[in-house]
């Protein structure tokens, strides 16, 4: 029910056990795209709309799910009445990455690959360390994010995408000191924090700079706020605005929600070569021009 689970099983070569999906046409993954192409895999529905006959049809051994709130869902309820076995992962509440990639080996106890999601695992933390021990040069000043449903989300210093910036040798501007949750700022806030930022990232669905430009009449200036930090502090004339979108599928899916979670190795080199101002090719980074 979550495309990250598709992520942890790709990763240890064991996609094959998946045969429902929620939201298939989202998924990045070319082998799973091209068994629901075959019919070996189905769209289930969301758990706000599922299709229960569908997830009945697949006699499935388990549905993998997971919770927002804490609570038994509707959904998993109903899956548990029909007899439908049902595990629900959080791996979304976890605050670092690496705590998070560590799911691995919990789906490898559940497929009976252990030694390969070890033998991963063991790859991404090694990868991730050695990355992080060459992080930027010099701290970068990252505004993150622009307004989701007219609310401007900044994570807080204890959270996910805070832990890689930080690792990468970045600071995330107004970021809750001890907070796991995001906090909702307001516009006049951000263009403060742009005034302070030489780097802008997780632009929402914007691919190029005309995009971003457009979603509001003050990010003009604020990106001339940023280009002029940037070049203050001798940090270059590259990109400095990149969003998380490079590896879009045909329907809008976005592989960093998916393959991100379980190889955040992958995600801190790009961050690691961004803040150290190469406009070299990345892995989920696109800059925007």
């Amino acid at each position: 029910m979550s495309t990250t689970h598709v992520g942890f099983l790709d990763a240890i070569g064991c996609d094959s056990v998946i045969t429902g999906v929620s939201g298939l046409r989202y998924v990045c993954s070319p082998q799973l795209r091209k068994a629901a192409q075959e019919g070996r895999v189905k769209d289930v529905g969301y758990d706000a709309a599922p299709d229960y006959e569908t997830i009945l049809s697949l006699n499935p051994d388990l549905v993998l799910t997971y919770s927002v709130s804490g609570e038994m869902s509707r959904f998993e309820n109903k899956l548990k009445s029909l007899g439908i076995r049902v595990f629900c992962i959080n791996e979304h509440l976890e605050r670092h990455p690496l705590a998070r990639a560590a799911y691995l080996r919990l789906f490898g106890a559940l497929t009976g690959r252990m030694a390969e999601a070890d033998s991963v695992l063991a790859q991404v933390r090694g990868n991730y360390e050695r990355i992080r021990s060459g992080s930027a040069r010099r701290a970068r000043k990252v505004l993150v994010n622009i307004p989701y449903s007219d609310q401007w989300f900044i994570p807080g210093s204890d959270n996910y995408m805070t832990h890689l910036i930080e690792d990468a040798g970045g600071i995330v501007l107004g970021a809750g000191e001890g907070e796991r949750q995001s906090s909702v700022i307001s516009l006049e806030k951000a263009y403060a924090l742009a005034a302070e930022a030489d780097c802008w990232l997780n632009v929402g669905p914007c691919t190029t700079r005309a995009q971003l430009e457009k979603e509001n009449p003050v990010f003009p200036d604020m990106l001339r706020m940023i280009e002029t930090n940037a070049e203050s502090a001798g940090l270059g004339t590259g990109a400095l605005v990149w969003n998380c979108n490079l590896r879009l599928n045909s329907s809008g899916g976005n592989d960093f929600w998916e393959s991100g979670a379980a190889r955040p190795d992958i995600v801190l080199s790009d961050l690691v070569s961004i803040f150290n101002g190469d406009d070299g090719e990345k892995v989920f980074y696109r800059p925007l021009k």
